[in-house]
């Protein structure tokens, strides 16, 4: 329950019920999930509004709704089954659908997100029930604007958008990948409490070359192999332009798996120009950074001490290697020195300068001098002795079959400890985890890939060949895991969701227009210091996921304050008490009353005057 949440709420966050204005009446009022309360309806709503007759006799509370709906859930074991019915709820009724969301945000994280939202979005076309967010085709060159003025709300201030190229770790889906941008939004009002109404997923429709998509009958995007002339870029210059121009200079716009080729460059290209980032790179980053300070304080060995090795060389790899430099560096090490202490292992093998397969631009500064004799990356672990090794996302060739997503899942919201279920086996190795066991009395151990099927490693496996002396992080959920010796470790899920709601809320609260990478490391210091010396000991990196309001709320007051601090904020007057001033603004799953307000007009009487 939200009551058992850590952290009070402050006096400054008010519970009260609301007063809402509507014009709908009737039928209407039902059918949208905005203002839908279902048999919450009072008595004098039901009179006034034009619902009595519509609605069953008994009026109930939305603790007895919640319940239902919870029970319900409580039945299922199928993952897409709990997907499509929570999925249901938030088109039926909105506020009831995030407050089983926000009570019960550990078990259910993981159906709204990854990793069940990758199955979702492979499935997209055949369990579609009815259209969420905004779809824009390359055909639609030149009438964006005009789509923009279709969406109903006209108060965006957040809008994540995707193309469907690279979803999670399972490559291509096209128009399939709306699930994400969908999936992001959810938390973004969930673990920050940013209005519902000011969200809008995109998807931009520009093709697919997954030729499995270009032959299904239920494919809901364009049959045509993906754009990548200038026409592409164009669309997406257009896009960005028509935000701004529909909803402001200071709407925050997330990229969301786009391909490695494309993400880097409209980072580059929009990030001096609007209020933008991108969440493979800056959000899995700052997530990776604050595991990392965490791990810190298990070990008591500072930043600027490790060496870190990653498997790929992808957004999500330089995203965090060049956040652990900007740490490093504000810790006192130079930038080449800091450089030094990072390397990438691609599928070409080590980053090495001079090597014969081409190194790109935003690679090159983690090329370094041949270490010596390197043929996999168990030979780079033996030959490096990194103190801590990453697995960034892949990009795959091919889809892992949905029943090996489903096999991930067990009743209880945990994932399985299978080994390699959808592919070839785990890129972490029993070898490559008894070499890192060996060289290290404490290694970091960060099996980021998603989803779960695709991660480098079992949490298991980490734990029982480094005989559990390693601090292992995931980017999907694993459950706890039980050693030889009794002990339990619970597994960090180094999960986005930590950091980018709490960046999007205070980015909004602040006025930001430009989202540096100083706000990703201020986050990822404030993640980190919200790790309690008890749950280090459980082996945790990240504090819970039931926590996950406080800690976003917690986020956004440091980076509000930083952002006040650095003159990048353009809200003003500045806010005295910047804690208050977030507390206030998160919005809250209470019903609103629709009845008019009705009120007395003190010292005044209604009866004509007397005629003398």
């Amino acid at each position: 329950m939200l009551s058992g949440i850590r952290g009070a709420m402050r006096p400054c966050v008010t519970a009260a019920a609301r007063w809402v204005h509507t014009k709908e009446k009737g039928k209407p009022l039902m059918l949208n999930p905005r203002t839908n309360k279902g048999m919450a309806f009072t008595l004098q709503e039901r009179q006034i509004l034009g619902l009595q007759g519509l609605l069953p006799p008994k009026i109930e509370t939305q603790d007895i709704q919640a319940l239902r709906f919870k029970r319900n859930l409580e039945k299922m074991t199928d993952p897409l089954e709990m997907y499509i019915y929570l999925m249901g709820i938030q088109e039926r009724n909105e506020r009831l659908f995030y407050r089983v969301l926000m009570e019960d945000i550990e078990r259910l994280m993981p159906i709204v997100y990854t990793p069940t939202v990758g199955l979702a979005c492979t499935r997209y076309g055949h369990i579609f029930r009815r259209p969420k967010g905004l779809f824009v085709s390359i055909l639609d060159r030149g009438h964006i604007r005009s789509i923009l003025d279709n969406w109903p709300e006209t108060n965006v201030k957040a809008v994540v958008v995707t193309d469907g190229e690279r979803i999670l770790g399972l490559g291509d889906l096209g128009v399939y990948g709306m699930g994400i941008p969908v999936g992001k939004l959810c938390l973004y009002t969930a673990c920050a409490g940013i209005r519902p109404e000011s969200c809008l997923p995109v998807c931009i429709d520009v093709g697919t070359d997954n030729e499995m998509l270009l032959k299904d009958p239920f494919y809901m995007g364009l049959y045509q192999k993906r754009d990548r002339s200038q026409l592409y870029d164009d669309l997406i210059d257009e896009f960005m332009e028509a935000v701004v121009e529909k909803y402001g200079q200071d709407t925050l716009i997330q990229f969301e798996d786009f391909g490695n080729h494309n993400a880097f460059r409209f980072l580059r290209k929009y990030r001096e120009k609007y209020c933008t980032f991108n969440d493979d790179i800056q959000g899995t980053a700052s997530v990776a950074l604050a595991g990392l300070l965490a791990a810190q304080r298990v070990i008591g060995k500072p930043i600027t001490e490790h060496k870190v090795l990653f498997l790929g060389a992808g957004e999500a790899a330089l995203g965090i290697a060049n956040l652990i430099v900007m740490a490093m560096m504000e810790a006192g090490v130079s930038q080449a020195e800091a450089r030094k202490k990072i390397w990438m292992f691609d599928k070409y093998g080590l980053l090495m300068q001079g090597r014969a397969q081409a190194i790109d631009s935003n690679q090159e500064v983690f090329a370094h001098p041949s270490p010596g004799d390197v043929q996999s990356f168990l030979d780079a672990v033996n030959t490096i002795r990194p103190t801590a090794i990453i697995g960034e996302k892949p990009a795959l060739l091919r889809l892992p079959s949905p029943e090996s997503l489903k096999s991930s899942f067990n009743p209880e919201g945990a994932v399985s400890c299978s080994p390699g279920v959808a592919g070839a086996g785990p890129l972490f190795t029993r070898d490559v985890l008894a070499a890192m066991g060996t060289l290290n009395e404490r290694p970091i151990i960060f099996a980021l890939s998603n989803p779960t099927t695709k991660a480098e490693c079992t949490a298991e496996d980490a734990y029982s060949l480094t005989q559990g002396r390693c601090l292992f992080a995931s980017g999907s959920p694993f459950a706890p895991v039980t050693l030889s010796d009794g002990r339990v470790l619970t597994p960090g899920q180094g999960n986005n969701a930590y950091i980018f709601p709490g960046v999007a809320l205070a980015v909004i609260l602040s006025g930001v227009r430009h989202i540096s990478d100083t706000i990703f490391l201020q986050a990822a210091k404030a993640l980190a210091e919200q790790l309690t010396d008890e749950e280090m000991g459980q082996g945790r990196l990240y504090p819970p996921l039931s926590n996950i309001r406080e800690v976003s709320i917690r986020i956004a007051v440091k980076v509000v304050e930083y952002v006040y601090a650095s003159g990048m904020a353009f809200h003003y007057p500045e806010p005295l008490d910047k804690d208050c001033f977030v507390r206030a603004s998160v919005w809250n799953t209470q019903y609103d009353s629709f009845l008019p307000e009705i009120y007395e007009w003190p010292g005044t009487s209604h009866l004509p005057p007397k005629i003398e």
